[in-house]
């Protein structure tokens, strides 16, 4: 299979019986992601898109990114959250296996996601001897961290090459018709893409905002596409027992309501790291609303088991763990033998440093089972586009449904907006002088 979701490690947390009575929900909640009924129906684009996206701006988007590789060593995706997240979790789980060739795609950096002088000098610096192209993602271009990131490169590429030519070197993903960056695009004569209507930020990573820089990359996107489609037909029932992304959902939700607050999503990759970032994105802020929501972290084995190890073990029992393996990472190393055997590991030599890893694995799952943390295990096939697909959209599904299983909107993010508010009222944006006042009031 493609994607497996093992429950073995569960048999001691979650009873057959649980997840019966919890398929009468699930079968409600699919229902109302089927017809659109339910809470956020707007946003529910992303469930069809494998299928339905528009193919013109498919060729479209190949087409530019084949004129930005001839025309780039360096690639600045500027956005914030699920703008660039997604694309970055993409680019750097499938880095090395799908950009082979040392130089022949544009290298892909990220501005507009953090508010920081000496990373933005970083970059300019590293820029200066380099061909730049930009991508500025947003949908109405007035997101503070990636409005400015944005104002400064476009003076940077501006004064490099002069307006027309850094004009040729700008795309825009934005709203179709709407919104002040749409506006400017239009008025300055870049490319545009669009970011569809119905489909929130956190799950646009398979329209125009991942799939440009995706591309420019050197990435197949139509086997990432491929991949997602086949994952929505295989997860179109609504039966625990054939739903795995479903399954996933639910049980989530049971450990919910024993006490287990806290998910860590387990990677034994480095490469998983940022598609763990992205994961945080999707379920962080799909979720924890309304006082509730499971909060998502990460970790990195075996590397953080030598910091949080102890904690995981030990600590209080608030957590669950879901392992993402990946069975065929398409790199392999035999350990070598060491005539002196200063470190007493020739018992080792000859064997591939993968089969360590999945020893590693399984011993570290039967220790925190004792330990009394539940795993979930998802294994995914190989590192590659299609699995990647496929893995994104069933947790993008798993997302909808866990939501709804919750109780809340998973498709609205209210809480966002409250420190942006602050900030304009506090940088002294028109518009927000009471909010001001009062926060002055406040002697903050």
């Amino acid at each position: 299979m493609i994607l497996k979701l093992n429950d073995k490690y569960l048999k001691k947390f979650i009873s057959e019986h649980e997840y019966e009575c919890i398929a009468p929900m699930v079968t409600v909640a699919d229902k109302m992601l089927r017809e659109k009924s339910g809470l956020g129906n707007s946003f529910l684009g992303w469930m069809d898109l494998p299928e339905n996206y528009d193919k013109k701006e498919f060729e479209r988007i190949k087409i530019a990114a084949k004129r930005i590789q001839a025309d780039c060593d360096a690639f600045i995706v500027i956005g914030i959250g699920g703008s660039y997240l997604g694309t970055r979790a993409i680019v750097d789980f499938l880095n090395s296996v799908e950009r082979q060739g040392n130089g022949k795609y544009p290298e892909i950096y990220y501005a507009g996601c953090n508010i920081s002088a000496a990373s933005l000098n970083d970059l300019l610096y590293i820029c200066e001897n380099k061909n730049v192209c930009i991508n500025v993602i947003s949908k109405s271009g007035t997101t503070t961290e990636p409005a400015v990131a944005f104002r400064i490169l476009r003076a940077f590429l501006e004064k490099k090459y002069g307006v027309e030519e850094a004009n040729k070197r700008i795309y825009v993903t934005t709203d179709k018709a709407r919104g002040t960056l749409k506006s400017f695009a239009t008025q300055q004569g870049y490319e545009t893409f669009v970011i569809p209507d119905d489909v929130g930020g956190r799950f646009s990573v398979l329209t125009a905002v991942g799939l440009l820089p995706v591309a420019v990359a050197g990435i197949d996107i139509d086997a990432l596409m491929q991949g997602a489609n086949d994952a929505r037909i295989a997860y179109s029932s609504a039966d625990l027992n054939k739903n795995d992304a479903y399954k996933y959902a639910a049980m989530r939700n049971i450990l919910y309501r024993k006490g287990k607050s806290v998910e860590l999503l387990v990677g034994y990759e480095p490469f998983v790291g940022t598609l763990q970032e992205w994961w945080k994105q999707l379920f962080g802020e799909s979720e924890g609303k309304d006082g509730k929501g499971i909060f998502p972290a990460s970790v990195i084995f075996s590397t953080d088991l030598h910091s949080l190890g102890q904690y995981i073990q030990e600590g209080e029992r608030i957590l669950f763990e879901t392992v993402l393996s990946v069975n065929d990472t398409k790199s392999m190393y035999t350990i070598p033998y060491d005539e002196a055997n200063i470190d007493g590991l020739n018992f080792l030599a000859g064997r591939d440093i993968n089969e360590l890893k999945q020893i590693a694995m399984r011993a570290t799952q039967l220790a925190h089972i004792d330990g009394g943390v539940p795993n979930i295990h998802i294994e995914l096939e190989e590192r590659s586009a299609y699995c990647l697909g496929y893995l994104i959209y069933f947790f993008e599904l798993a997302c909808a449904m866990s939501g709804y299983l919750l109780g809340v909107n998973p498709f609205d993010q209210p809480g966002v907006e409250a420190y942006k508010k602050n900030m304009f009222a506090m940088l002294s944006k028109p518009g927000y002088e009471e909010l001001r006042k009062a926060l002055e009031e406040r002697n903050i």
